[in-house]
């Protein structure tokens, strides 16, 4: 014997489906529970517009909407979105460096050549700062010298245009200096970070 359906299953959907196919093309049947009962209609009952509710087309053939969000909910929701943008950027850009680090070595000695070079560039430009340093001081002898002729009065626009770009270039240079040191040590934690992760890729220890 087949299970006994219940009053709503019979009568109420019943009632639905044959309304659905008597109404418009355009009309729709709006339900929901409200304090444990079904409440429906077209348009939809104002207690189901801030429920979750399920809306039957002509036919029959329904379809569930959500709850409206609440400013909060719909706050989360957009964060969500952002942070999983975020993420598969991530993902993407890990994969890409992947897929570099791969094709760009063949063995860890490759990584340690590679990061030598780099470090080697950094010196080799931090020598020019220093040759460009040390002629700029030079320079700076040569211009306290002039300017000593000049200590009863201002000295021509000209002198003082040179001691100003002599002041500059000399700051620059060593500011160049300073910064050798902390550029070689960052290219040594990339490099071995570049190592660790070429391990993990290759399976190597």
């Amino acid at each position: 014997m087949l299970p006994k359906l219940s009053t709503f299953s019979t009568t109420t959907l019943a009632l639905l489906l044959g309304i659905a196919f008597s109404l418009p093309a355009a009309a729709k049947i709006t339900c929901c529970e409200v304090n444990g009962k079904r409440s429906c209609g077209d348009p939809a009952p104002a207690q189901c517009l801030d429920k979750a509710r399920k809306v039957f087309d002509k036919g029959g053939v329904a379809r569930d909407v959500e709850r409206p969000l609440t400013q909060e909910e719909l706050a989360a929701r957009e964060a969500e979105k952002v942070r999983a943008v975020e993420e598969k950027k991530k993902a993407e850009e890990m994969a890409r460096r992947d897929r570099a680090l791969k094709d760009s070595y063949t063995t860890e000695k490759d990584i340690d050549k590679a990061r030598d070079r780099a470090i080697a560039e950094i010196e080799k430009n931090a020598e020019q700062a220093k040759n460009r340093l040390d002629a700029a001081e030079k320079k700076k002898l040569k211009l306290d010298q002039e300017k000593e002729f000049y200590t009863k009065k201002p000295a021509p626009a000209n002198l003082q245009s040179q001691i100003r770009d002599n002041e500059a270039e000399i700051a620059a240079q060593q500011k160049a200096l300073q910064q050798k040191d902390a550029d070689i040590e960052a290219v040594k934690v990339r490099f071995e970070a570049d190592k660790k992760r070429y391990r993990e890729l290759t399976g190597t220890k």
